[in-house]
């Protein structure tokens, strides 16, 4: 009888290793602070993030004219030579670099030409009917996703706020410690007794808010996790040492061979250093890149050197494994190289899928909307965030942070390698550790202060007994 009882009785809750109260205290501190103090610029890489990720439709919207043109019934579609020419008879001081054939019915082609006075990584789109090889427009084209005016200007103002380089800080900061907060914040709900996957709507005041803020968040990390890694990559400080992890492991994207004649990264001078080379050559190049199962969309890059091989590739970004390239000698027509997209080392496939989910581009508008979700998730978590410190004021102005010396309790076997962890991830992500320093010296100096304070206040004399 007693064997039965036991063994319907419920199992003990497993008692939680004596350092967790000091380690929890130490989280709460630091999470608190990341929050008050890094939250400033989440909110701006947020705000501008689900800006640029609805900037896709806004380009289709704004500049529908100089990307779309009517298709005429019956109709073929003009040589590319036409089309080049079309495009360099209207703007003869530039040169040809690269040409985005029409991808569709209804699209235009875009003759990207170098001209004086450009930005660095822009270009002067020139947009032409395929069909009467007239010349819709004229629009300054940046980077190699073709970014036009109004999707260009959003992406410079989330990548830097528009201010060059010193402004890349930002948006570096901002990355480098979403995924500390992130992660600290999915620990602290696990930990919380009244953890729950839903909001609690019955709750009021500050449980109501930190029930949204944890649900919310947990439901997001994911998400916030992916958007920081990728975000890192292309940073100026972590960035760089992600580069150097890659070339060290043999993790870095292949290129065509320099024997195929891959002299795409110079494409402005064209052949002859006059973009001079005919439109039937382009008419072949883009054929014989058919011939090895190239597709579009494709953009057809000058080489920089006469009788060097033209590069053709494919740029369907919203399909990543339609990312095959090959060099095309326009004299014989022959591929003279090729790079496929499935040969591609795994990490190499997994940073180009990351870097164009992150830009919005890998599946499309699903992509998108995913990224303005996430965006206003994090939004919102902010403010919720913001809005617990109001909620757990005194009487008047913000509530203090969590108390200050959680460390000292926390045993040293679980210290030591929490701290030499936190060494290695600031070493590595230079302005994680840079910030999280000044946090600790900016916390230590005021500990301090208020130490002295108290030390020299007059002692507080007690009642008197009854």
């Amino acid at each position: 009888m007693t064997s039965d009882v036991r063994e319907l009785s419920p199992a003990p809750e497993r008692p939680r290793p004596a350092a967790w109260p000091a380690v929890r205290a130490l989280l709460l501190r630091l999470h608190f602070y990341a929050g008050v103090l890094v939250a400033p610029f989440l909110l701006v890489a947020a705000t501008t993030g689900l800006l640029y990720a609805a900037s896709f439709q806004i380009e289709k919207t704004v500049h529908s004219h100089e990307l779309t043109a009517p298709v005429p019934a019956g109709q073929t579609m003009l040589p590319l030579a036409r089309q080049i020419a079309a495009a360099r008879t209207a703007h003869p001081e530039g040169t040809v670099g690269a040409v985005r054939p029409a991808a569709e019915p209804g699209a235009t082609t875009q003759v990207l030409l170098d001209a004086p006075g450009l930005p660095e990584s822009t270009r002067l789109a020139v947009f032409v009917d395929p069909y009467t090889g007239e010349v819709r427009g004229t629009l300054e084209s940046y980077g190699s996703s073709g970014a036009l005016p109004v999707r260009a200007w959003i992406s410079t103002f989330h990548r830097h706020l528009q201010l060059g380089e010193p402004g890349r800080l930002y948006s570096e900061l901002a990355a480098s410690w979403l995924w500390a907060v992130a992660l600290g914040g999915v620990v602290l709900w696990s930990s919380h007794r009244r953890r729950a996957l839903k909001p609690d709507r019955k709750a009021g005041g500050l449980r109501r808010t930190l029930s949204w803020h944890g649900s919310v968040g947990l439901w997001i990390t994911v998400g916030l996790l992916f958007l920081s890694a990728t975000g890192l990559t292309w940073s100026a400080y972590a960035g760089a040492n992600v580069d150097r992890l890659q070339t060290a492991l043999g993790w870095t994207t292949p290129a065509l061979p320099a024997a195929a004649g891959d002299h795409s990264g110079h494409a402005g001078h064209g052949a002859g250093g006059d973009g001079s080379a005919s439109g039937a050559d382009a008419d072949r190049i883009v054929a014989a890149a058919a011939g090895a199962g190239l597709s579009g969309p494709l953009e057809v890059a000058w080489p920089a050197e006469p009788g060097a091989a033209f590069t053709v590739k494919e740029m369907d970004r919203e399909w990543p494994q339609r990312n095959d390239q090959v060099a095309v000698d326009a004299a014989t027509g022959r591929v003279t190289g090729e790079l496929r997209f499935d040969d591609f080392p795994l990490v190499a496939k997994l940073i180009r899928w990351g870097i164009d989910g992150h830009m919005g581009v890998l599946f499309g508008l699903p992509n998108q909307i995913l990224l303005m979700a996430l965006a206003a998730g994090l939004i919102c978590m902010i403010v919720w965030g913001y809005r617990m410190w109001w909620q757990r004021r005194p009487t008047r102005g913000f509530a203090a942070p969590y108390a200050r010396g959680a460390w000292r309790a926390v045993p040293l076997p679980v210290l030591l390698p929490v701290g030499l962890a936190a060494i290695a991830v600031g070493v590595f992500v230079p302005l994680l550790g840079i910030s999280l320093l000044a946090f600790l010296a900016v916390d230590a100096v005021l500990g301090r202060v208020r130490a002295a304070r108290a030390a020299t206040a007059p002692a507080r004399q007690s009642d008197p007994p009854a």
